[in-house]
């Protein structure tokens, strides 16, 4: 016993299978975002390099999560941190927008407010800065009737 705990080998196994079943849930749960992320870029229109430095992936791993045999994708927090700011905005505009060009459409829709300034939120989103994409998605979730700030 050491800390009060058992470590011999019959609870190491079943450790070690927890272990593994819950890296497979996290995999599974990555690639569905990562996809769900990649597949709202491209009805904004996004290029392969827009996705790339928005999403913060190599090319190489771009192309490998499209794959259908690619089963688990491992992802950061920061790319994380990126797809739920993506998600939210695409779940923003579906709110306010009621048909499909406006939905997929805003991202490249010139907007003179204040912090666009004549700019496509996606013009100022597509260098891939972590800062410009969560003030974007701010000014998104405004018009749902989020709250700046």
């Amino acid at each position: 016993l050491r800390a009060g705990r058992y470590t011999g080998a019959a609870s190491g196994a079943a450790g070690d299978h927890e272990a593994a079943r819950v890296l497979r849930a996290r995999g599974d749960r990555d690639l569905i975002a990562i996809r769900a992320a990649m597949n709202i870029l491209e009805k904004w229109g996004c290029s392969t390099e827009q996705q790339q430095n928005i999403l913060q992936l190599s090319r190489a791993a771009l192309y490998k999560y499209r794959q259908k045999e690619t089963k688990t994708a491992s992802l950061t927090h920061d790319q994380l941190t990126r797809i739920s700011y993506l998600l939210n905005m695409h779940s923003a505009l579906r709110i306010v927008f009621s048909n499909p060009e406006n939905v997929y459409g805003f991202m490249t829709m010139e907007n003179h407010n204040a912090y666009f300034n004549g700019a496509t939120p996606l013009s100022l989103i597509e260098g891939g800065e972590f800062g410009n994409l969560h003030e974007v998605a701010k000014r998104v979730d405004v018009l749902r009737g989020g709250l700046a700030g």
